[in-house]
C-alpha cells in the first residue's frame, strides 16, 4: 500500500507565553503556548508565584490558587477566563472533588462554561493535591 501524499498545511507560528505573575515552569516546558487564536496553558500547581511554595489552606484554596496562576498566564497572553474553552483538572484524591468543584464554580460563572475533564491521578509534581490546565481562545494579536 502506498501512502497518500497530501500538501502540507501552513502551520501558524508558535509563541511561548511567560509571566512572573505565575510560578515558573518546574520542568522543560512553557507556561503556555499560543498557536493561532488558541492558547494552551500548562498544568498549574497551587504555588505562590512569589515564593514557589504551596499556598496554605485546604483543597479549595489550593484549587483557587491553581486557577489564579492560570489566569495570570491568560492575562499575559491578552485573554481572560471567560474565553476558556476546555479545562483538565487533576486531583490526587477524588474524595476532594466536591471542594475542588466548588472553587472551580466560583471562578467559571459565565453562560457558557468550559468543557472539562477531571481525573484522579496517582501523584502530581512536587506532591501537589491539584493541578489545572486549560485551553483558551485568544483575540488576534495587536498589529505592530
Amino acid at each position: 500500500m502506498t501512502p497518500t501524499t497530501r500538501p502540507a498545511l501552513p502551520i501558524p507560528q508558535l509563541t511561548a507565553i511567560t509571566t512572573s505573575r505565575a510560578p515558573a515552569a518546574v520542568g522543560p516546558y512553557s507556561q503556555a503556548v499560543r498557536v493561532g487564536d488558541l492558547l494552551f496553558v500548562s498544568g498549574q500547581l497551587p504555588l505562590d508565584p512569589a515564593t514557589g511554595t504551596f499556598v496554605e489552606g485546604g483543597i479549595g484554596a489550593l484549587t483557587t490558587q491553581s486557577l489564579r496562576n492560570a489566569e495570570a498566564i491568560l492575562l499575559e497572553a491578552g485573554t481572560t477566563l471567560s474565553n476558556v474553552v476546555k479545562t483538565t483538572v487533576l486531583v490526587a484524591d477524588l474524595a476532594d472533588f466536591a471542594e475542588v468543584n466548588a472553587a472551580y464554580a466560583a471562578v467559571f460563572t459565565g453562560p457558557v462554561l468550559p468543557a472539562r475533564a477531571a481525573y484522579q491521578v496517582a501523584a502530581l509534581p512536587m506532591g501537589a493535591r491539584v493541578e489545572v490546565e486549560l485551553v483558551a481562545a485568544c483575540p488576534p494579536p495587536a498589529a505592530a
